[in-house]
């Protein structure tokens, strides 16, 4: 009895020793998007002022996504080694190396090829915050309780992204401000704090570590994950497809915007993006099939299918003659809430599907995946604009969007978790269960009373 009650309050401690971890490192999380929002603002919009074209600006970033693909991949099986604080203050670490390596650069290395190397390094630190973030998701919320795990992805998703917006809000004000390399070396010292704050607060691990874990269980044998992977490719390179250089450009050649002006926009779409995700679960339970369920494969699928419609209907729109900003503007906004609905059911999606035993490494295989479709929008997004312009990036996007939402149809579209039995009837009301119960002993007791009064 003794052992069973230390047993359950070092469950208990270690549970709160996982929550206080998990708040330093959302933290940490959260400041190293906005410095990674803001860092791409500035690279995007100086070189551009610099005379580079739409394809050699988006060449900047293909290392960014290729090393995010790499460290999704190793970073899982990293981190199942070492635990998630170790990766994610190894994030931060190589953020402050990569904006020092611009900001103290001279003129004449700020070349296409260093900055694409220093792209690589923020990608790297992007990619192993977001990572070790996530699946601390796993770690902490209520076992088996898949509606408060789709609650906390929604709400950490949203808030990335909310802060990214600011991020690209405070991007494009620094290099009005300060320029460019200044407005750098400050995202780095504020990166630093965000590193000495973690290593000071956090204490012991995020999880469990497992010195056992082997590279090969980075690819996943569970199908409903490499499913769910594979439509993520496609969703994401929808986005970045049209989004990443196709609309900057289009809004400050085409249109004349300044740089203020269209930063500003993106970040108020990637804010409002960010606040759609984090109300998604509101939104979709009260549209899924069975009242009070979470999303499924079916989800998914008519998800995609319905966000297919908006990059379509604003090609359609600026074939057609309408005023080209009121096109832009009034597609952005439907586009950006049905992405982020969708965005946030992968974002649970994965985790429901995952084993806890190897969550660091599914979710590492499935922001592989993440990135993969990030870098092929992002280098389809120069050769689109510069072929056909926006118009053929918008369709490239809906064309992304149509094969993400065929591919969730091979999702499974049952609402329990994996690995988790469906509770009998009698088992799923635990306080009509309870009561019952109660009533069963004290007629017993009144029984075994009467029946003693009568001997």
């Amino acid at each position: 009895m003794a052992s069973d009650t230390t047993t359950a309050e070092g469950t208990a401690q270690r549970r709160r020793r996982d929550l206080r971890n998990y708040a330093v490192g959302t933290g940490a999380y959260w400041t190293e998007t906005l410095v990674d929002g803001a860092t791409r603002t500035l690279v995007l919009f100086y070189f551009d002022q610099l005379g580079y074209s739409p394809l050699q600006v988006a060449s900047l970033f293909i290392l960014y996504e290729v090393a995010g693909i790499v460290t999704n991949l190793v970073g899982g099986w990293l981190a199942a080694r070492v635990g998630l604080r170790v990766t994610l203050m190894m994030g931060l670490a190589i953020q402050v190396l990569a904006l020092l390596m611009l900001g103290f650069a001279p003129m004449s290395l700020l070349v296409v090829p260093y900055v694409m190397v220093s792209q690589a390094f923020s990608g790297i630190a992007k990619d192993l915050s977001k990572m070790s973030s996530k699946s601390a998701v796993k770690l902490v919320a209520p076992e088996n309780d898949q509606s408060s795990l789709y609650r906390w992805v929604a709400l950490l998703t949203g808030s990335k992204n909310t802060l990214k917006g600011v991020g690209f809000f405070l991007g494009g004000l620094l290099l009005t401000l300060v320029g460019f390399q200044t407005a750098l070396l400050l995202l780095a010292a504020i990166t630093l704090i965000a590193l000495i704050l973690t290593w000071r607060l956090m204490h012991g691990q995020l999880g469990t570590p497992d010195k056992t874990a082997k590279f090969k269980q980075m690819f996943s044998n569970n199908r409903a994950v490499n499913v769910l992977a594979a439509a993520r490719i496609f969703l994401f390179a929808s986005r970045d497809v049209w989004f990443v250089v196709g609309l900057p450009f289009f809004l400050y050649s085409v249109l004349g915007w300044t740089f203020w002006q269209a930063g500003t926009l993106l970040a108020l779409w990637v804010i409002g993006y960010g606040a759609a995700q984090a109300a998604a679960p509101r939104f979709v339970r009260r549209r899924v099939t069975d009242s009070g369920s979470e999303p499924d494969g079916r989800t998914a699928t008519w998800l995609a299918l319905g966000l297919a419609v908006c990059p379509a209907a604003i090609a359609i729109a600026l074939t057609a003659g309408v005023n080209p900003t009121l096109a832009i503007i009034a597609g952005l906004v439907p586009f950006g809430l049905a992405f982020a609905v969708n965005s946030a059911v992968h974002s649970y999606l994965i985790l429901a599907y995952a084993d806890n035993d190897k969550v660091a490494m599914n979710v590492g295989f499935y922001y592989m995946a993440n990135a993969c479709g990030r870098l092929a929008g992002t280098v389809l997004s120069g050769l689109l604009y510069e072929w056909h312009g926006l118009t053929a990036c918008l369709w490239a996007s809906t064309g992304c969007v149509l094969a993400a939402g065929l591919l969730s149809l091979l999702l499974p579209t049952e609402n329990q978790p994996r690995n988790v039995p469906k509770r009998p009837e009698h088992q799923r009301w635990p306080r009509l269960l309870r009561r019952r119960e109660k009533r069963r002993a004290e007629r017993a007791h009144f029984l075994a009373a009467g029946v003693a009064q009568g001997r």
